[in-house]
Order: structure tokens, then C-alpha cells, then sequence
């Protein structure tokens, strides 16, 4: 049976980046995760640690690093422009 009272204020870490449109899919966002080429407030985690707006990443996709403060939380992946709403 499905917990109908989850927090809406957290979500994974790897869903979001998901979410957010970082990697194209769940299993590579968590494997990023795994990986130590996302960090959660300066701390490596593990995929399926919980997110809250107002954390800071710090995300490493090939050359690239992005900071960003998470701003708002998404359970759905939407367009790119709703994307970047939540960073």
C-alpha cells in the first residue's frame, strides 16, 4: 500500500537531479550520486538520501561544475523551462 502522507517537502536526490533535467535518466543521476560527482552541502551522499529546498549541490557533469541552491522540489519531470524553476 502506497504511504499517501509522504513529506512533499523532501524528495531523493537522485530523482530530483532527474527532475531537474542534470541527467537524462534516474539510473545515471544515481550512479552520479554513487559516484561522489554530486555533493549535498559539501558532503558526499548516498542516491537515495533526501533532498529539501534550500540545500546547496555541487554537481560534476564531464568539464562542467554547477553550484546551485535548490529552490523548490518537483515529484513529476516536466520541460526544461519548468526545470529550471527549481534551481
Amino acid at each position: 500500500m502506497a504511504d499517501t502522507n509522504r513529506d512533499d517537502s523532501l524528495i531523493r536526490i537522485d530523482k530530483w537531479l532527474w527532475v531537474a533535467r542534470f541527467f537524462k535518466t534516474r539510473s545515471l543521476a544515481a550512479q552520479a550520486v554513487a559516484g561522489g560527482r554530486v555533493q549535498l552541502n559539501g558532503q558526499r551522499v548516498k542516491p537515495a538520501h533526501d533532498l529539501k529546498s534550500g540545500d546547496e549541490l555541487v554537481i560534476h557533469i564531464g568539464a562542467l561544475e554547477w553550484e546551485i541552491e535548490v529552490r523548490a522540489l518537483s515529484m513529476q519531470r516536466g520541460p526544461a523551462s519548468e526545470a529550471q524553476k527549481l534551481y
